[in-house]
This record gives C-alpha cells, sequence and structure tokens, in this order.
C-alpha cells in the first residue's frame, strides 16, 4: 500500500459550532497532510461577527462563501470546500470525530450508547437515541468520540488546529515507517523515523488510551474527553 492509501485508510470528521474558525483550521491542516477528513458545524445557523457585538452575521449552512459578504475573511474556508455543513445534516459513518469544545461534544453524541474511557471523567449513559444511533445503528459500528477544547479565536484555532493534526497523526494508520520501506516520496530523518515507530497505530481501538494520554501530557491547554460511540 501507499502512503497516500494508508492516510486515509481512517475517516475523520471534526466540528465546532459553526464549522467556520475551528473545525475549518483543523480541515486545513489535515487535508493539507493527506487525511481523509469532513467538518461540520452544530449549531442550527451559521455565527460570525457582525459590524457591533449585538449584530452578529447569521446565515443558514449551506450558503455559499461568496454570498455572505465576509469573502476576505474566509478566503480560507471556501479553498477548501463550497460552504459550511451542518453535522445534523451529515450522513456518512467516521472512524474518529473530534469536537472543538464540550458543548458541540454533548450535541454531537447526545442520545448515543456511550462508553467512557477510564481516564476520563465522562457519564456513561444510554438515553433514547436521537443522533448518531438513528444514522445507522443496525451496522453496530463503533466511532472514536473525543473532545479537543480550543478557544474560539484566530490564534488559538491555529494552535488547535496543529494539536488536532498531531492527534491525528498518532491515532491514524498512517505508517511513516512503511512510506518510507517502500520508497514513497516521504522523506522522514533517523529521529522522526524512530518516533513514528513509537507512535503511529496500527489499532486505534487497543492504543486509543495510551494515545490520549500522551495527548494529554503534551498540550495541557487543550483539555480532551473521549468516549466510544455506536452507529
Amino acid at each position: 500500500p501507499s502512503a497516500q492509501s494508508l492516510t486515509t485508510m481512517v475517516k475523520y470528521a471534526v466540528i465546532c459550532a459553526s464549522n467556520q474558525n475551528r473545525s475549518m483550521e483543523a480541515h486545513n491542516v489535515l487535508s493539507k497532510k493527506g487525511f481523509n477528513v469532513h467538518s461540520y458545524g452544530t449549531g442550527t445557523m451559521v455565527r460570525l461577527p457582525g459590524p457591533a457585538i449585538d449584530k452578529p452575521n447569521i446565515y443558514p449552512f449551506g450558503t455559499p462563501y461568496t454570498q455572505n459578504g465576509l469573502l476576505s475573511m474566509l478566503d480560507r474556508n471556501r479553498k477548501i470546500k463550497e460552504a459550511p455543513q451542518r453535522w445534523a445534516d451529515s450522513v456518512d459513518m467516521y472512524d474518529v470525530i473530534i469536537t472543538c469544545e464540550e458543548r458541540c461534544f454533548d450535541s454531537v453524541f447526545e442520545g448515543t450508547w456511550v462508553q467512557s474511557s477510564p481516564q476520563v471523567t465522562y457519564p456513561h449513559r444510554i438515553d433514547p437515541c436521537t443522533d448518531l444511533a438513528n444514522r445507522g445503528e443496525e451496522s453496530s459500528k463503533s466511532t472514536h468520540l473525543i473532545n479537543v477544547d480550543i478557544k474560539d479565536n484566530h490564534e488559538d484555532a491555529l494552535l488547535g488546529g496543529r494539536a488536532i493534526l498531531q492527534l491525528a497523526q498518532m491515532v491514524s494508520v498512517k505508517l511513516f515507517l512503511l512510506a518510507f520501506i517502500w520508497n514513497e516520496l516521504l522523506t522522514i530523518s533517523p529521529m522522526a523515523l524512530k518516533r513514528a515507530q513509537i507512535e503511529a497505530s496500527k489499532d486505534i481501538d487497543n492504543d486509543i488510551q495510551t494515545i490520549i494520554e500522551k495527548f494529554a501530557e503534551r498540550h495541557p491547554t487543550h483539555p480532551i474527553l473521549h468516549t466510544i460511540a455506536y452507529y
């Protein structure tokens, strides 16, 4: 298999409230590294700062960036996809879902069967299935639900996007070692090769707790939650 096929074996979704700042920055950096990633918002409408604190720009999900008067501000976003997308409207299944704040975590996972990680204090709950389970409960497909807390401003979004990229590199079955052996275009140093051998995960389910712990140690300013839910 090629480096590209190894990268795309794990399917990611990154989610914030409006699919404009934090999730789009993570979408940007992950897509540039070849990850199979989509991004969404959990709100009912897209909200962006307006001319006054009491006059935000509010418009429906699906509105192309060229129609909301903020093209220069959203130039990065429109280069990635046509319009912000609402999580509730998505139909795809993902191996890993990463949210950027706890209220989005709750919104995405409300009503699903959730198995909490031993290292994370998060209540086990079995509620009437209203979200993920409704999308294909019969498949019994598991998904890793992760929240990386990121403040909603430009600077923190940049830092948070890089942190999520590191998390994805640790979680993904992309193996820099194999890419090196198979003479792909990727060139890595001996130090990076050694680090890849340690961190690149072949088995998400078996390795996830170690990955979460390592991430929490490296990024103490980004509190992390992890649970397992089922479609």
